[in-house]
This record gives structure tokens, C-alpha cells and sequence, in this order.
């Protein structure tokens, strides 16, 4: 029971002080209202023409309010007549009501919009004139200094030695020359302005300027990219002139890389040019780069033939030739086994230095293909099985006997082609690689300079 006593207590103590805290504890502030100006019930003798004078004197020190009439009559303030500007009705309004007893300003002021020699269209217009003409030898000094500043910006971009020595390619050179150009330009443009104070102006320029570019980036994004793409395969250089390449689908040997396009001479002899933008974003299948090239072909042999047999009867026939590499060494192997025969796929590598990959291709298929048939394995071609059901009749026997159908005679066995003796001519064949070199010297120094530069290395 002293407990539960000496709990009460506790508590009873505790209120007060809780409540104290609570007390204490500052308040969220309350925004106070705006005070109401009261108009006063009464008006001092002669507080008018005091009004009126007050604003009359502060109209007459301002030039844009000379012909502004002030009328006051119990603290409401009418202001009549022309300024020369649209803002100045809304100024001369804020000044009156600054006037201490206006009740309120009732604003009839219009703007001067009169064609007379006195007018303040007329006025505004002349002092305009006569600020530029003022403002025309500060004009002269930012010309001259900003035509000094462009001057010395194409001094320095003119020194292509020096860009082209510190550029891998003589089109990075050019490229930060003329971004040498530029800078001095808008440098020396910045310059001029703040010294006639028409910074405004540049800022004004500027903007409009960064909208005009960003809708032209988007309308030439095409071109932008085809620009940066030359730029990169310039760096980059993937390959040679007179590389024989395969860029997508297009197949030829290359003529010369520009700032646009890459030109290819097709096999054929045309003049194929792919924008670089393209050439870029595809797979590039370069044939010159490595020397050793590998060609293949398949042949079947019969299913009843020893299909080992006829690989390594190939891949003999095929080291025997002199244009076929010994190292790496030809291949055969068997790919597949169809209806009528067993397809072996004979592999062989070359030096496209010394021998032509096409006519080497073709004299090493007649040279296997000669050596499986000396050799007693069959070619056969396709086999087809006919069925004739119940409803197909056989064709009468008296028919065939009364010349109906003529039996075809036996056709007589085939002598075999003589073997060649003479060695096959396998040399490289330059018509299209000549070609394209008489396309370069021809082309010299044009319009289109050559970015592919011989001395760096290929990608």
C-alpha cells in the first residue's frame, strides 16, 4: 500500500512540470496578414496641389514624362498625355502612387506613336542614331581587335607542318586547324562584344545558335556520323589501297579512303562507294592481308567404294601440285553420305603471291578428280527410282513393233580425255590490282585525298 501511495505521488508531482514543458515549446510561426492601407475620413487643407506639385516636380527631371498632365482631387491622381515608350505608362503610374497621400492613380497615359519631327517615336528613333553614332569609333576598336584575333587564329591553323607532324593523318590535321579557326573566331567575337557592352547580345546568339545546332544534328545525323566514321577509319586504318576486301556484301579491291566514302574496284572492273558511315559498322573480310589462303571443294565417290581410300588418294594429288602449300598440308574429309554417294571436302592452301586463288581452285579440282578416275573410283551422278502403280497401262507391244516407239540405240563408251601434260599456269592474275593503281596515280592530290596512310600499321 506505501507504494502504490508513493506511485500517485510521483505522478501528481510530475503533471505540472509536464505541462510546463509542453508550455515552453515554441509555437509554428503564424503568417501575419498584410496590413490594409485606411483612407483617412478627413483631408488636410491644400494636400492636393501639395500631390500635385510633389509628382509634377519629379515628372519634370525625367524626359520620357515631359508631356504628362497631373490632375489631383480629394488624393486620386489622374495622369494624362503621351510617353514615348510602352513601359513608361506602367513607371509613371508605380511613381505617383509612391507619393505619400495618393488614394489612388487613375492612369490615362498613352504612347506617343506620332510621325511628327517632335514626335517621341520620332525622338526615340533620332536618339538612338545619335547613341550608335557615338558608339561607332568603340565599334571600330572591337572590329579591329577581333579581326586581329581571327587573323592570328588562321596564322596559327595555317601551320599544317606542325599539325600534320603532331596528327597521325593529314585529315585529324586539318580537322583541328579548322577547329583552331573556330575558337579564335567565337574567342575574338566574345571579346568584341563585351567591350561595346552587348554581351546580352552574344548570350542571345549563343542560344539561339545551340537550338539551331541541335535541330541540325538531328536533321544531318546521318552526315554527322559519316564524318565521325571517316574520322575513326582514319585512326584506325583497316586496310591498304589495292587490299582485296569484302565489306558487307561488296566484294573488291580498294582504290582510296576519303573524308566520305571508302571506293572499292569490283572484280569486274566497276567503281563501287560505300558511305564510311556503313563501312564502319560492318564485318570486313580482308583476302591480301595474310598471303596463305585456303581453297575447297567437294566430289563424290561411289557408296561402294572405299571412301578412305579416295580422301587419301585426294589429299596426295593435291600435295603433288606445285602451287599447293606443303605447309599447312592439304586435307580431305568426309562431310557426307547421301543417296548415292559418299561427298569428300579436299582442302588446300596457297601463296596468293605466287599463284592465282581461282585458277588454282580449278586446276586442283580436274587434277583430283582425274586421279579418283584413273584410279577406278566411280562419279556417279544422281539416282532416281520410278514406280508406276496399277493405274499407269504399259504401252501395247504391237506399238512398239509398228515403230510406235523407237528403242534408242546404245549409246557407244566414251574414250577418255587425254592427260594433261603441261604444267597449269597458276600465276597471279594483276589485271584488276593494275587497274586500280593507274586509278591512284591518276587521282593524285584531288578534292578527295587519300586517308589510308602506307607507313602505319593495319588494324
Amino acid at each position: 500500500m506505501t507504494r502504490l501511495f508513493a506511485f500517485l505521488a510521483a505522478i501528481i508531482l510530475a503533471a505540472p512540470l509536464h505541462a510546463q514543458v509542453v508550455e515552453s515549446a515554441p509555437a509554428e510561426p503564424v503568417e501575419a496578414p498584410t496590413p490594409v492601407q485606411t483612407i483617412a475620413a478627413t483631408q488636410d487643407e491644400g494636400a492636393d496641389e501639395r500631390i500635385a506639385g510633389r509628382i509634377s516636380g519629379i515628372f519634370a527631371e525625367l524626359p520620357a514624362f515631359e508631356q504628362v498632365d497631373v490632375a489631383v482631387s480629394e488624393g486620386v491622381v489622374s495622369l494624362s498625355g503621351t510617353v514615348p515608350r510602352q513601359e513608361d505608362i506602367a513607371r509613371g503610374e508605380a511613381i505617383a502612387m509612391r507619393v505619400s497621400g495618393v488614394v489612388t492613380v487613375e492612369n490615362r497615359l498613352e504612347r506617343d506613336v506620332s510621325l511628327s519631327a517632335d514626335g517621341a517615336g520620332i525622338a526615340s528613333v533620332a536618339d538612338r542614331w545619335d547613341g550608335f553614332v557615338k558608339l561607332l569609333p568603340l565599334i571600330g576598336v572591337a572590329l579591329a581587335i577581333w579581326g586581329l584575333i581571327v587573323t592570328a587564329g588562321y596564322i596559327i591553323a595555317g601551320l599544317g607542318a606542325l599539325w600534320h607532324k603532331l596528327a597521325p593523318n593529314s585529315f585529324l590535321a586539318e580537322l583541328i586547324a579548322s577547329a583552331i579557326r573556330f575558337i579564335f573566331i567565337i574567342g575574338g567575337l566574345v571579346i568584341a562584344l563585351d567591350i561595346i557592352g552587348a554581351t546580352a547580345l552574344l548570350g542571345a546568339v549563343l542560344g539561339g545558335a545551340g537550338v539551331i545546332g541541335i535541330a541540325l544534328g538531328f536533321a544531318m545525323r546521318d552526315t554527322i556520323e559519316n564524318y565521325v566514321a571517316s574520322l575513326m577509319l582514319s585512326l584506325r586504318q583497316p586496310f591498304r589501297a589495292n587490299d582485296w576486301v569484302q565489306i558487307d556484301t561488296y566484294e573488291g579491291r580498294v582504290i582510296r579512303l576519303t573524308s566520305r566514302a571508302t571506293i572499292l574496284m569490283t572484280l569486274d572492273g566497276n567503281h563501287l562507294r560505300i558511305p564510311n558511315g556503313q563501312v564502319f559498322r560492318s564485318v570486313i573480310l580482308n583476302y591480301t592481308r595474310n598471303p596463305q589462303r585456303r581453297f575447297e571443294f567437294d566430289l563424290g565417290v561411289d557408296a561402294d567404294d572405299d571412301a578412305l581410300a579416295a580422301r587419301q588418294l585426294g589429299r596426295d594429288t593435291l600435295a603433288g601440285l606445285e602451287f599447293v602449300l606443303a605447309d599447312p598440308p592439304p586435307e580431305g574429309r568426309i562431310v557426307e553420305v547421301g543417296d548415292s554417294n559418299v561427298v569428300i571436302r579436299y582442302l588446300g592452301w596457297i601463296d596468293q603471291n605466287e599463284a592465282d586463288w581461282w585458277n588454282s581452285q580449278t586446276f586442283a579440282i580436274a587434277a583430283v578428280k582425274r586421279a579418283l578416275e584413273d584410279a577406278g573410283f566411280a562419279l556417279p551422278e544422281p539416282i532416281y527410282r520410278l514406280r508406276f502403280d496399277q493405274r499407269t497401262q504399259p504401252l501395247p507391244f504391237e506399238n512398239i513393233a509398228r515403230g510406235g516407239v523407237k528403242a534408242s540405240a546404245p549409246t557407244p563408251a566414251r574414250k577418255p580425255a587425254a592427260t594433261q601434260t603441261v604444267a597449269p599456269d597458276v600465276s597471279p592474275k594483276d589485271d584488276i590490282s593494275q587497274m586500280v593503281e593507274a586509278e591512284r596515280r591518276e587521282a593524285g592530290g584531288g578534292q578527295d585525298k587519300d586517308l589510308l596512310d602506307q607507313s602505319r600499321p593495319v588494324e
